[in-house]
């Protein structure tokens, strides 16, 4: 089991600990429903140490990156930063990433945690033909993630990083850092990479000011799932391809080239057989992963992909992957929760507003 850079302070502060994609990570301190709240009202720090990263550099930087991901970043200002995926050459998922433009041929890929030893393999074998640096620094960084509407003033106060300047999804280089504005959580937010020695100043200035509260990884997930943000894993995997996911628009077929494009374009224009939608149920019974979506007439037809009682809105949500016959909003469907089966809708994927600084 691995431990990230800030491991002994998460045990010292008392968090619960589990396993997560090969790290023994805080899943919460208090309990998740204070810290979602603390991150909807106020500030929030995370240790997101565990994700990787990797860096492209050379004179086929862009070119390279443009070649592996769905997103399109040609000509992109120095800073900008793109969400998008990788997939196979049969547009299953391989991962969802950030793409940070640091430089004219210098990028900075931030991957998911769980995915990093296959990420990192399948890109190298993507790096033939391309003059290029390639390296795996998911060692060399540590990561923390301050969220929410008093972040902007935490960053700037507390750790004294000059970031009002910063736009949404945007990106710069200080001194032994790489400030970032982007958000896992629906709120205002701030990604800080630095060495571990840096990290851990950072993470006990935080705690110190009392200005904002540690959180853990439970609410990390009520939050991103509350706006309909997708999880690696649930929402995208290598069955469930960006189409299916509901994100084409983060993939852009107009670009010349890039790996899986045939067989998005294929399905965007073709349709699928299955989509992610959000379903809400009409009791308070808490839909689960793996749960099986039916029609009113017992009919399977999908299954849950993440499911909770919503802590901002108070309802009974899910997204799930279901049969695209039945994806269109307003379709009555039902969740089987244990032994019982219970009604609900399709509805949009969204079951909170967002609150970016844009």
């Amino acid at each position: 089991m691995k431990q990230t850079c800030l491991y002994g302070k998460h045990v010292a502060l008392g968090a619960l600990m589990s396993p997560f994609a090969g790290f023994d990570m805080p899943i919460q301190y208090s309990n998740i429903t204070d810290e979602h709240q603390a991150v909807r009202t106020a500030c929030g720090v995370f240790d997101v140490s565990h994700m990787g990263e990797v860096t492209v550099r050379g004179c086929d930087a862009e070119r390279y990156v443009q070649h592996i991901f769905t997103n399109d970043i040609a000509g992109a200002p120095v800073g900008k930063i793109f969400y998008g995926m990788m997939c196979y050459d049969d547009g299953g998922t391989v991962d969802d990433l950030l793409v940070y433009k640091m430089g004219e041929q210098d990028f900075f890929l931030v991957i998911n945690a769980a995915n990093i030893d296959k990420d990192w393999e399948w890109m190298q074998k993507q790096a033939g033909g391309f003059d290029i640096d390639l390296q795996n620094a998911s060692d060399i960084y540590g990561q923390i993630a301050v969220q929410g509407p008093e972040a902007e003033s935490v960053v700037e106060e507390v750790l004294g990083l000059d970031c009002k300047g910063l736009k949404f999804y945007e990106a710069c280089s200080l001194p032994g850092v790489i400030l970032s504005r982007t958000g896992y959580t629906g709120e205002d937010g701030f990604e800080i990479y630095a060495p571990p020695a840096v990290i851990n100043d950072y993470w006990d200035r935080l705690m110190d000011s009392g200005r904002c509260k540690p959180c853990g990884l439970g609410c990390r997930d009520t939050l991103r799932f509350e706006v309909g943000l997708p999880l690696y894993g649930d929402e995208l995997s290598e069955q469930i391809s960006p189409i299916m996911a509901g994100l084409s628009v983060f993939v852009k077929l107009d670009k010349q080239e890039f790996v899986g494009k045939d067989a998005l374009a294929r399905q965007k224009a073709d349709g699928v057989a299955r989509k992610v939608v959000g379903i809400e149920i009409h009791d308070k019974a808490i839909p689960r992963h793996g749960y099986t979506v039916l029609t009113p007439e017992g009919e399977p037809v999908g299954e849950v992909t993440t499911g909770y009682h919503t802590i901002s809105s108070d309802k009974s949500v899910c997204m799930a992957l279901v049969d695209s016959r039945y994806a269109k909003l307003g379709t009555p469907l039902a969740v089987q929760i244990r032994k019982k089966v219970f009604a609900g809708e399709v509805v949009k994927k969204k079951f909170y507003d967002k609150h970016y600084k844009k």
